[in-house]
Order: C-alpha cells, then structure tokens, then sequence
C-alpha cells in the first residue's frame, strides 16, 4: 500500500488531545510548514482537531506575523505550546503571553535530546543545563504564562550534585520534512540546511506507538536511494505528502533553495566587506581579543556574527572553527534571514548530536547577544514586558563553554563618534539595558560563578565581569567619564576593579590591524607553559 497521501488525508489523522511534534530550526529551515497549514485549514473547515499539545525544539516562523505555529494560532486547536523560541511564530507568541494557551519554553539542546531519551524510553533527560535560569522549577520552571501550572521540570540530586530532570513526551504524531523519500518512505535530505533532529524525533513517535508523517519534495522509486544518505528509514515513516507550495518548504527564510547552503556546492567566498568604524564594531573587536588559536566557537544570531567580520580583516579566520547549533561545522555561517546554514561546511552532524558536543563542553568560546544585563551577572534574551520569545539554544550554549562573551551596546539607541582613538557620545540613547534585575533569568551570573566559567559582558563603552555573582567593571572605553558617561546610565553602582583599566585606544581607530599578534602571543605563551 502506498504511503504517500494527499494534505488533507495528513490533517484528519490528528485527534483531539493528540501530542504533535515537529523539527526546525531557526525560522523555516528544516520546517514541514505545509503539513502545519493543512492541520490549521482542517480546524478551520471542520472545528477538528482540539486541545492538541504542539512541541517544537528551536525557532519557527519569520520576522513577521502568519508563519510557522501561527497556522494554528485558533481558540480551541491548541491547549499547550511546549516550544525551544516562540518569537518567531507571532500570533502564538501572543497567545501565550494572554494565557490563551499553555505555554512552557525549554532549552532547544534539551529539547532535542528529549526525543532520543523518549525514543530509547530512558528516564528523561538529566543535565544541568538550565540551573539557575528561569527554566529551573525553583525561579519559574520554564511556564511562559499564569494558566501554565503543571510542573514538568524537577532538580535531583546525583552524587551530591544539583541536575534538572526533563520530561519524555508520548508523542502521538510527529511531522518531519525532508527531500526526497522512496515509495518505501526512505527520507533524504540532500536540499535541507541540516539534519536537524528528525531521526530521533521520528523513533520517539514509533516507538511510542505514534504515526509519523513526512513532508518531501520529491518522491523516488523504492531502492533507488544511496542508503547513506537516508536519514530517517522507511519503516519508520507512516505517510509521506508531497509538497505543492514551494513557500512552505523554504530552505532558510530567505529562500526556497541554494546548493551553498546544503553543501552541495562549495563557492567562493571572496573577502568579507570590512565593516564600517561604529559602536558594533568596537563591540566585535573587543570580543574578538577573547579568542585563543584554534578555537572552536559558536556565534549568536545578530551582533555576535560581526566576529566574524573582524576575524577577516584581521586576517586570522583560519583560527576559528565556527559552528552552527543546527549541527554545522566549518564553513562561513549565513546570517540574517538565512540564518541556520552555513556556506561551505567541513561536516554536518545530527541536530541533538551537536548538543551533545556542546553540553560537554566542546565549545572553547561562545559569543553571545546582550539584550538585558543586571547586578548579579544575570543576562535576558527570553522575554520582554509581555513579549514571549523563548531561550532557543542559548542556555546550552552559555552554561557549557569554557568561556562566554556576551556582546551588546550600552544603552538603547545611542549614537557616538570616534576621534583620535577616543570615544565621543553624542547622544546616550532613549534607555537602560543594565537594569537592577533582569525581566528574565536566560543566563545565571551566580551559576557562571560558582562553576568557574570564565565570562565577559562587551559593550563599547566598558567591559564587565562576574565575581562572586557580582557584576564588576574592569574596563571603560577612552575619552569617557566614569561617573557622567558608564555609571550615571546604569541602575546600580558595579563592583568596580581595582586596576581598572582602558580598553585598547587601538580598537577606536579605523584600521586596527592587531588582533593577530594578539593571538600569535597566546599560542608562543601555551607552548611555553607546556615545556615548563
């Protein structure tokens, strides 16, 4: 009997009060956006299926409203969101924040890993990403809204030491995309960014007695397929639909399709445009003097992509290995709306196995955004007033590497000039991102402490870090006064070092030119000490 059914046929094989879960990443990439339609049609036409509970691990939808759990954003459809980052999806975003559905936002490493542990039916996943931030059930156990009160995180203790304990899901249906699938329901996925988690996504659901629903491009003759390159085999995979609206079966969410960014084909990149002389750029280079010789990184979505930039002009790319939490290693990672792909990759892994290499500290250093920093070291990049985003990957990736960067400008929308490697401000900007507590707890400062990892909040007007659980002032820009210009625009007084010291003028100029000797003098200083 042939798998492959119409979308309709798909959407009628949801109950009410069903468990549904889906793969993505950041935006559309990896996302079966069709099959989603077609269940939020069918509620439309039919009043059916209600109450269901939707999981996503990472992001899903675009920068503007109508995509991804915005399909079914309906009074009635859906009873619980358990999602990695619901920004991107915003009708559901405020369905949440109006407690018009549950909503619970888990780490997206976590979320991954979930689907391996319920597949193999182990006892949950037990790590200690999260300790201290708003998932832990001690602060607000990762529920979004007041309608949310079910506590599904709990913190043991192993060998004397806190863990948190996340939940296995019974998952009824689960959607998964891929490229291609034969008549037997082999799924490839040689056109996708990634991998993402659909192996490990697809066995929880079979072997929880749920069904399994593919969305592909192509359909292929049985054995027609190289069988290294099936990601998810046919047995388990009940039903596969054909896609007929390429929009909803978008590579990135900037376009349906480029082979650069599956790794299908490899282009030159040429060199990086430099970036103009601005507060972001001091930022990036700040950062960048954070980086060791052959360090592997991550890079977050935003300010923290301009690391890359000076990497270029400074000529010293070839010290970074950047990685891409979606399981890519190597290459230039895409930004902006192609975000989750990488041009030019050295190898691309299983989303959940990436986590794996994160969380046990695999990453030499992560540079990081800064929305909101406060007294104790605590950063919030996960809600905002009544704004609902969700963590993403950023909880994992803080709390595991061996050194964090947060980058971020001082206050919101100010403007500067630079003169004779000096900072001019010529306005202060319309509010305070260094506030008395943070809205949100996305990263611990006090955990950092107490765990020893080494971390760096860069802004260009100072640099801070933590001690004791403290935030603590170690450097400030040139040209500015400490009282009028750094402290006057926070809402509390830092500690303050005692050998407080100014940031490098030589980063306040247009060219800077000194990053590589910066990171030669780390790699002279390691071999020195291994032959002491």
């Amino acid at each position: 009997m042939s798998k492959i059914i119409s979308l309709e046929q798909a959407a009628k094989l949801i109950k009410d009060y069903d468990v549904v879960a889906t793969t993505a990443s950041s935006g559309l990439a990896g996302l079966p956006e069709e099959l989603i339609v077609g269940i939020g049609n069918r509620f439309n036409e039919e009043g059916n299926p209600k109450n269901i509970t939707f999981i996503n691990g990472s992001g899903i939808g675009i920068n503007s409203e109508g995509r991804g759990m915005d399909h079914l954003a309906y009074d009635g459809l859906v009873k619980r969101v358990i999602s990695g980052h619901a920004g991107f999806s915003h009708r559901m975003a405020s369905f949440i924040a109006e407690g018009k559905v549950e909503g619970y936002l888990f780490p997206q490493g976590v979320m991954t890993q979930i689907w391996r542990s319920t597949a193999g039916k182990k006892p949950g996943v037990i790590t200690k990403v999260g300790l201290g931030t708003f998932v832990d059930p001690r602060i607000q156990g990762a529920k979004a809204n007041s309608i949310t009160t079910e506590d599904l995180i709990n913190v043991v203790e192993l060998n004397g030491e806190e863990w948190l304990h996340y939940p296995n899901f019974a998952v009824n249906v689960a959607l998964i995309r891929g490229t291609t699938a034969d008549e037997n329901g082999n799924i490839t996925t040689e056109h996708e960014a990634a991998n993402f988690e659909i192996l490990p996504l697809a066995t929880a659901a079979r072997n929880n007695g749920g069904i399994v629903i593919a969305q592909v491009e192509n359909i292929a003759e049985a054995g027609a397929l190289d069988p290294k390159k099936v990601r998810v085999p046919g047995v388990m995979v009940d039903y596969i639909v054909v896609s007929k609206n390429p929009e909803y079966h978008f590579q990135t969410m900037a376009r349906h399709y480029d082979p650069a960014l599956s790794g299908e084909l490899r282009v030159p990149l040429g060199s990086i445009k430099p970036v103009e002389l601005n507060a972001k750029k001091i930022i990036a280079r700040r950062a960048a003097m954070e980086l060791s010789p052959s360090s592997i990184v991550n890079l977050g979505v935003g300010m923290p992509a301009f690391v890359s930039n000076v990497a270029a002009e400074e000529g010293v790319s070839d010290e970074m290995t950047l990685t891409v939490e979606f399981g890519i290693f190597g290459g230039v990672p895409a930004s902006g709306f192609d975000f989750g792909g990488s041009y030019n990759p050295d190898a691309i892994i299983n989303h959940e196995a990436m986590f794996d290499f994160y969380d046990g500290g695999g990453l030499d250093t992560a540079f990081l955004g800064l929305a909101q920093l406060d007294q104790y070291g605590n950063v919030n990049v996960s809600q905002f007033g009544p704004k609902v985003v969700g963590p993403g990957g950023f909880i994992n990736i803080s709390q595991s590497s061996k050194k964090v960067v947060f980058m971020g400008q001082f206050t919101v929308g100010s403007k500067e000039k630079f003169e004779d490697k000096q900072m001019v401000i010529l306005d202060h900007g319309r509010g305070k991102k260094i506030v008395n507590e943070v809205e949100q707890i996305t990263f611990s400062g006090e955990y950092a402490s107490k765990a020893g990892i080494p971390v760096l909040y860069v802004t260009e007007r100072a640099v801070f870090d933590v001690i004791d659980g403290r935030l603590r002032l170690i450097e400030m820009a040139p040209g500015l006064d400490l009282e009028k210009d750094i402290l006057a625009w926070m809402d509390f007084k830092p500690l303050i070092a005692e050998d407080l010291k100014m940031m490098d003028p030589r980063i306040f100029q247009e060219q800077w030119g000194g990053l590589k000797e910066m990171i030669d003098a780390k790699r002279n200083n390691k071999v020195l000490q291994n032959m002491i």
